[in-house]
């Protein structure tokens, strides 16, 4: 019983550990990994692999001709 009760309370410190900022921050945002709203991503020129893709293939292939799927609703191609 000793060990199982070590076992959650350790966890449980390990968990606190990895979210201290997230819970501990004024703001207590998440930090924001979508590729159009990162500042840094943009700086190094990596987009959205449906973006380059559609630059890649052009309006050729005819399965992706200008649609857009719902998964990559905000990656900047001006869906």
């Amino acid at each position: 019983m000793k060990l199982v009760l070590f076992a959650i309370f350790l966890v449980g410190l390990c968990v606190i550990g990895l979210c201290f900022n997230i819970i501990f921050k004024k703001d207590g945002k998440f930090p924001d990994t979508e590729i159009e709203h990162n500042r840094e991503m943009r700086k190094r020129g990596i987009q959205c692999a449906k973006m380059e893709e559609k630059k890649l293939w052009g309006t050729k292939n005819k399965k992706n001709s200008g649609e857009c799927s719902s998964d990559c609703g905000s990656c900047g191609m001006g869906c």
